[in-house]
């Protein structure tokens, strides 16, 4: 089972409670693996204060690339994902549902995706730093392997 297959375990209540319409339309666009991949990222991106554009814009790019959905499924996804987060109120329920349903490669794959977000900008701040630090303690990733993760993704977006 692909990771995204197994968050999407997680979050298919999410989608099962909508109605009507809706539901019908993100059945056929949108499923709950592509929304928990989408809000973990949206989650990183909003740590320092901003979502700036180049962050929603990497976001955009992964869901298209790592999701493989059209560019207008992307800018839905994208907004029910910043809706999601919006509406969260902590991190450590979340992980913990991670952390219990992934084994550590999976785990450590959706470590890179947010490390991508972080590294959207092209710059890394304090608030990203520490949020990482704790969401890699909560998943039972040693810093070792976030920071191997980190060097990896710094590597292919030329970030020194």
């Amino acid at each position: 089972m692909s990771i995204f297959s197994k968050i999407a375990t997680l979050f298919a209540h999410d989608l099962d409670n909508e109605s009507g319409l809706a539901k019908k339309r993100n059945a056929q666009n949108i499923d709950a693996k592509q929304l928990a991949a989408a809000a973990l990222m949206v989650e990183v991106a909003v740590q320092d204060g901003e979502f700036v554009e180049i962050e929603r814009q990497v976001i955009e790019k992964l869901l298209v690339e790592k999701l493989n959905l059209s560019h207008d499924d992307a800018l839905e996804l994208l907004s029910k994902a910043v809706d999601k987060q919006e509406n969260s109120i902590q991190i450590l329920s979340f992980t913990k549902d991670i952390k219990n349903h992934f084994d550590e490669e999976g785990r450590a794959d959706i470590m890179e995706l947010l490390w991508w977000v972080v590294f959207a900008d092209g710059q890394e701040d304090n608030y990203e730093r520490n949020l990482m630090r704790r969401i890699a303690g909560l998943l039972y990733i040693s810093d070792k392997k976030s920071g191997e993760i980190r060097k990896n993704v710094m590597l292919d977006n030329n970030v020194s």
